[in-house]
């Protein structure tokens, strides 16, 4: 079957399992969360190794920041979803009287989930538990360049789930293009800033409601009141996990001057105590493909010092953290997003400095600070991003009752936990009034309009 022949198949029999009204059934999305969680369960060896395949992950890291998100957020899902879902009594305002009135949970329909590479089975996989929660279909579209996982998810789906309420379509770009075409109530989104406005414009010729979830440049602050020694190792950690190829990774480096040369020391020295011989390292990961890795290394060459690391092997895609200080405030790696283990450092000597070199990027997916809590609360407040950390890195992503999002170039919409489900779900007003007692006011000629004022 040609490809456009099956997307135009899987949507008309997803448009009529969902008319039909057995996804709505509480009973049913329950059941379907712990099928989600069988197929995980049960098939965590084949996951894992797709991951090492793909990227080079280990057993560990692919447990912590990809299986074990996705297992957490369904829990979270069957143990709040009777209560998220029930019909909700709201206060009526006494001009409204003898109304009641009522905020209906109803699911928005077909979705569309598409999903990057770099954590390829969890950003695939959590967004859907907000769809089978809330009620919806979903047709998922992995991406071609984790080949591994995209092609083990496509085996795997059709294994637990009817094709008329959860389906994969494998493919490249021009898979989403056919994708978009089609007339979805909802679209969800991982991955660039530019193809997140591909998304929203083809979302918007059929004023279809999107989650984009991208990325941007997110600043990490050293200040001077930071316990250096644990900053660099958190810093470390976070700018290592999956080789940097991570949305909400350490993007740059802002230091203040009086700490710069004892953080470059305590960084190399959380380098090696994290990882030893680090291109030997089992916990590793190496850049996705050759494009990646060329992209990252052009940063390097074109650094005017190397402060840090440095070191790289193409064959092997592999890529030392490095840090580098760049020859001038519009080289390209002041201005894109990193998506790899390579640090541009900047320094900052008081806060005005700091804010300035904040405010001249865009707003971030996460914004990250070390030092005294309350400065790095006031800095927040300051400042905007699609979440933070004061004294870590990443870690807000862990925390299922923290909403997960962008804002402005790094997206919109927000998932995770109650949010998942408000994403997938229409929030439907509802207004009952008596069938006999009528008010008279309200109707024309408006009689004793001066105390009707006053309620009202």
């Amino acid at each position: 079957m040609e490809i456009n022949d099956k997307i135009d198949n899987i949507v008309s029999k997803q448009r009529e399992f969902f008319k039909s009204g057995a996804t709505k059934v509480i009973q049913f999305r329950i059941e379907m969360l712990k099928q989600l969680l069988k197929l995980i369960d049960e098939n965590q060896e084949a996951i894992l190794k797709a991951l090492f395949d793909d990227l080079h992950k280990s057993q560990q890291e692919a447990y912590l920041t990809e299986i074990s998100i996705v297992r957490g957020e369904i829990k979270k899902h069957l143990k709040n979803i009777k209560k998220w879902s029930a019909v909700q009594r709201v206060s009526t305002p006494i001009k409204l009287y003898p109304s009641k009135s009522y905020i209906v949970p109803e699911p928005l329909g077909n979705a569309l989930i598409i999903a990057p590479w770099n954590y390829p089975f969890q950003l695939l996989l959590n967004p859907l538990v907000g769809v089978i929660s809330a009620g919806c279909t979903a047709l998922l579209k992995p991406s071609p360049y984790s080949s591994k996982t995209s092609t083990l998810m496509a085996e795997l789906i059709p294994l637990y789930f009817e094709e008329s309420y959860i389906a994969v379509v494998e493919g490249n770009r021009d898979v989403n293009t056919l994708l978009l075409s089609h007339k979805w109530d909802i679209i969800f989104f991982t991955g660039s800033p530019a193809l997140g406005k591909v998304v929203m414009k083809a979302a918007a010729e059929n004023l279809t409601p999107v989650v984009l979830e991208l990325g941007g440049k997110s600043p990490c602050i050293v200040d001077s009141g930071a316990n250096l020694k644990v900053a660099a190792k958190r810093i470390a950690w976070g700018k290592m996990i999956n080789s940097g190829q991570t949305c909400i990774a350490p993007d740059y480096l802002l230091v203040n001057e009086e700490v710069k040369d004892q953080f470059i020391d305590e960084f190399n020295r959380a380098v090696k105590s994290l990882q030893g011989e680090i291109k030997s390292s089992k916990h590793y990961c190496r850049m996705i493909n050759v494009k990646a890795f060329d992209r990252a290394i052009s940063y390097i060459n074109d650094a005017e010092i190397i402060l840090a690391g440095g070191s790289y092997d193409r064959e092997e895609l592999f890529i030392e953290p490095t840090i580098i200080t760049c020859k001038s405030d519009s080289c390209p790696a002041l201005e894109e997003e990193i998506f790899a283990p390579v640090f541009p450092f900047l320094s900052f000597s008081n806060s005005q400095d700091l804010f300035e070199k904040i405010s001249s990027m865009e707003k971030p997916l996460a914004f990250y600070y070390f030092g005294d809590e309350r400065v790095g609360m006031s800095i927040i407040s300051k400042s905007t991003s699609g979440g933070a950390c004061i004294n870590d890195t990443i870690m807000h992503i862990a925390n299922e009752n923290l909403p997960f999002g962008g804002v402005g170039n790094s997206g919109m919409g927000r998932y995770h936990g109650y949010k998942s489900f408000e994403a997938f779900t229409n929030m439907r007003s509802l207004l009952v009034t008596h069938k006999k007692f009528d008010t008279p006011f309200r109707y024309m000629p408006y009689r004793l309009f001066s105390i009707i004022k006053r309620i009202v």
